[in-house]
């Protein structure tokens, strides 16, 4: 019996004597049916998978193989898209209606930012909670009391006066509650559902709806504001569809046991305690590299996606194709068109990273992260492009933003797909938390008030200006290339690691059982814990 981690080493005869090692992170040797661990290599009792009689290689591995599926779980993961829609349209609608908030509630800039930042925050404090829970509880009824939550707050928002901006803000803090919770478990569940590239397609058609939702939110929210002449309708339709959802979710969504589709039921997978997942995690290279990506991504798509109908108004006033914004509801036609625009390069782009994805993945072992990229690096210029020709060519802005999102969004499918084969079942929850909460704390939690406090820095040489007020958006605005860029550059440091995170995750995953006492009385070299054999 030979015990596997992830990288080559050398198997000893002598039974008394440790394997030699070739690097500091497998340094095994054979003792009958059980095997020696370092015990510097984890520093914490994780139980390894073993292969009998098996070839003493590096290349060994588990292999990845698709859950053969009632037809009902394709149901299950329709249920949780159409949540997932919802989700996106709630946090986008308000962009998409900002101009008659702005008048409404008559704030600038940086409060108006506040709305967004204060629901990033929310989501981000609390998703660790979620990821704590949804590791060690059923995550059904914690998604359920999520999305109440969600619903009932969005519903009450739309009924709050003129005076009472602060409670505004509040109530979208309760809804950044509400949506943390299904966040951060529904990909874990749609992970134990499905193996192997059948898991990719259903992690691709769950994370299409994040484009797909943010431009229906732009969409829906202008239309409505335009079709009843108020724009808290535009906040009271989400509700409606979300309690649909809730039963759905309640009559149709399964919880189902953690890492059922990798172990086949034949393996028990245990919980840790916490602090030892989150060593663990941090310990995982691949998941710090694209954790610090989704980051910088996050940051460029929350900051461009609350202000660019804004932008691309100013823009058209400073070129005189329209007047500023005196009647309500104000004229909401750019977020329309850039709800057009999200939906339609948010379908491509996925559609396209997950089918490029899946023609490289068997040739080039890190070929995820050098999508997300490739991604990142090229959308950086057409959205440098689209900022400084704004007040030039608004058609020509328009064609560079639609360039530049389809490229982002070949990532969002494969970096959900990243963080489910480099971590273990049991710890996914917790890693899909935490990673929320550094892409929100360093992202689009600050990005939307951090453009708005910029320019309204900057437009105070001039305030009485409407071209004054463009040109200190824009300027805040070419941040996020460069924020761009340094989000692909970690995306390159992920493709180091990322085949030998994966095989990791893979060998824990067949061999993370609870482990029978080895009856052998040879003990173990010092400096080694003794593993035995899963019996199955």
């Amino acid at each position: 019996c030979v015990c596997i981690y992830s990288q080559p080493f050398l198997l000893q005869s002598d039974k008394n004597v440790p394997a030699l090692p070739l690097n500091s992170f497998a340094r095994l040797c054979v003792k009958k049916d059980c095997c020696w661990e370092q015990d510097t290599i984890s520093g914490s009792l994780q139980r390894y998978g073993s292969v009998r009689d098996g070839p003493a290689t590096a290349t060994t591995s588990v292999p990845e193989t698709a859950a053969v599926m009632p037809k009902r779980l394709y149901v299950v993961v329709a249920v949780l898209c159409y949540v997932n829609l919802l989700n996106y349209m709630d946090r986008y609608t308000i962009a998409g209606v900002l101009l008659n908030i702005q008048k409404y509630f008559n704030v600038t800039d940086s409060l108006a930012g506040l709305l967004q930042t204060v629901f990033i925050c929310s989501f981000m404090l609390l998703a660790p909670v979620f990821g704590y829970l949804g590791d060690r509880y059923n995550r059904k009824i914690i998604m359920v009391a999520g999305l109440c939550i969600w619903t009932f707050t969005t519903l009450g928002s739309s009924f709050i006066t003129q005076s009472n901006f602060w409670v505004f803000i509040l109530t979208r803090a309760l809804v950044g509650t509400g949506e943390a919770s299904y966040s951060t478990i529904a990909p874990t569940i749609i992970g134990d559902l499905f193996s192997g590239f059948e898991r990719t397609i259903m992690i691709a058609f769950f994370y299409i709806f994040i484009p797909v939702g943010s431009g229906l939110g732009y969409i829906a929210g202008s239309a409505i504001a335009n079709a009843t002449g108020d724009w808290h309708w535009a906040l009271r339709v989400n509700p409606i569809l979300g309690f649909i959802g809730l039963i759905l979710l309640m009559l149709i969504v399964p919880s189902p046991p953690r890492g059922a589709s990798e172990t086949q039921g034949a393996v028990h997978l245990e919980n840790t305690p916490y602090m030892e997942d989150v060593k663990y995690l941090l310990k995982n290279r691949s998941f710090v590299w694209s954790s610090l990506g989704v980051t910088a991504m996050a940051f460029v798509t929350g900051a461009l996606a609350f202000w660019t109908p804004v932008f691309l108004y100013r823009a058209q006033v400073k070129q005189g194709r329209c007047r500023p914004s005196s009647e309500d509801p104000c004229n909401t036609e750019d977020s329309f068109k850039f709800g057009v625009i999200t939906v339609v390069t948010g379908i491509l782009g996925v559609v396209m990273g997950t089918y490029i994805s899946r023609k490289l993945r068997h040739r080039l072992p890190n070929a995820d992260p050098l999508i997300c990229a490739v991604g990142m690096l090229t959308s950086s210029p057409c959205f440098f492009f689209a900022i400084v020709l704004a007040d030039r060519s608004i058609a020509a802005t328009y064609v560079f933003i639609a360039v530049g999102e389809t490229l982002l969004s070949l990532n969002w499918a494969i970096l959900a797909d990243i963080l489910l084969y480099v971590v273990i079942p049991t710890r996914r929850a917790t890693a899909e938390a935490l990673q929320i909460m550094v892409c929100h704390l360093l992202g689009d939690a600050g990005s939307p008030a951090l453009l708005g406090l910029i320019s309204d820095a900057v437009s105070r040489s001039n305030p009485d200006s409407y071209s004054w007020m463009f040109r200190s958006l824009e300027y805040s605005f070419l941040l996020c290339p460069f924020i761009g860029v340094l989000g692909g550059m970690f995306f390159l440091l992920t493709a180091l690691y990322i085949a030998e995170d994966r095989k990791a995750a893979q060998m824990l995953t067949a061999g993370n059982g609870r482990l029978p006492d080895c009856a052998s009385p040879l003990a173990a070299p010092s400096g080694f814990t003794e593993r035995c054999r899963v019996e199955s």
